[in-house]
């Protein structure tokens, strides 16, 4: 088994968080159930991904995986709402 690479990662993110864990031996009694969301205002792009060495995407219950590597990114880059209002925090004038 190889090396897995994807790409996990918004075009320049403003925030982005990594994990990384390596094994001797790793084995799973039964697969796991993840799960990412995402969720903000004005709105975001987000992306996650991992990287593998020697651990397949589907792992299979009672089977020890040697020399793993996973390599986890989780990254969110802002976007811009489409209307911003000019002078935030001043109160508007009214036209004399």
């Amino acid at each position: 088994m190889s090396s897995k690479k994807r790409r996990s990662r918004p075009h320049s993110p403003d925030i982005e968080f990594t994990a990384s864990l390596q094994a001797e031996e790793l084995r799973f009694h039964e697969p796991p159930e993840t799960e990412v969301r995402f969720s903000g205002e004005p709105g975001h792009e987000s992306e996650s991904g991992s990287d593998r060495t020697h651990l397949p995407e589907n792992v299979e219950p009672g089977v020890t995986y040697r020399d793993v590597r996973i390599d986890y990114r989780l990254g969110n880059r802002l976007n811009e709402p489409a209307h911003q209002p000019r002078d935030r925090g001043r109160p508007s004038q009214p036209n004399e």
